[in-house]
């Protein structure tokens, strides 16, 4: 019998059965592999330190970061690029090298730089499930790992200050947004029918861009403009979340 596999993530809220795209991307995935995980949502008993979610445990294992968890998935035979071509394989890579240059960073933006959204949505959301006093810590913690995660990927010296590059950011993300959409059409997935790796990181990605409500909407308006992007998350949540949702 396989060893039971259980993630730590953080919950929902919003429609959304995580509202953390690293959390979200590596459940979509399991949900598009098969891979029976038991989810645990951290909560106020949460004995961690860091903020270094998801987190994957088996009897004998502890693998965090969504790439890694996904690559030990495949490696207990839970593939969800099984009829993926060779090309569709190196698109893939691509796409998602794209995602994390152009998108992550000004969806890292959304929640934890713009002041409006961190402290009216992100910081009360993250402290509210976090123990005391931890909860005091953490959050501007994890904002400042955003922010310099942000920074880094801008990748050529000097290291610029955040409202340096803000613009940048969001013209770049939108761009991003708009090959998606353009690469996706009219299919239900990216490379047709059935969902893979890539539909996990745009889908993990995007949904929580496009379902928390923010004071500070820019890139949220832009999204809600690609009506196929939306169509897709939706159609995900519906056919994979709808059984398991709360609203966190």
């Amino acid at each position: 019998m396989a060893a039971p596999l259980e993630l730590s993530c953080w919950g929902g809220g919003w429609g959304l059965p995580s509202i953390h795209s690293e959390s979200l991307v590596v459940m979509a995935y399991a949900k598009f592999s098969g891979a029976p995980l038991k989810v645990s949502f951290i909560d106020n008993t949460w004995r961690g330190s860091r903020g270094d979610v998801p987190i994957l445990t088996t009897e004998d294992n502890t693998v965090s970061q969504p790439a890694k968890i996904l690559n030990f998935l495949r490696k207990q035979k839970y593939n969800a690029d099984y009829e993926l071509s060779a090309k569709q394989g190196a698109d893939t890579l691509a796409y998602i090298a794209l995602l994390e240059e152009k998108l992550l960073p000004a969806v890292l933006h959304t929640f934890w730089v713009e002041s409006d959204n961190y402290f009216t949505v992100t910081k009360p959301w993250f402290a509210s499930r976090i123990p005391f006093p931890l909860s005091l810590i953490l959050p501007g913690r994890m904002s400042r790992g955003a922010l310099n995660r942000i920074l880094l990927t801008r990748g050529e010296p000097p290291l610029y200050r955040v409202q340096e590059v803000e613009a940048q950011i969001y013209r770049d993300a939108k761009e991003c947004l708009n090959l998606l959409s353009n690469r996706l059409g009219t299919s239900q997935f990216f490379f047709g029918d059935t969902p893979s790796t890539l539909d996990a990181y745009v889908f993990g990605f995007l949904a929580p861009l496009y379902k928390v409500r923010f004071p500070k909407v820019q890139l949220q308006e832009h999204l809600k403009q690609l009506s196929n992007l939306c169509r897709f998350c939706d159609d995900i949540l519906d056919s994979y979340f709808r059984l398991s949702l709360g609203d966190g």
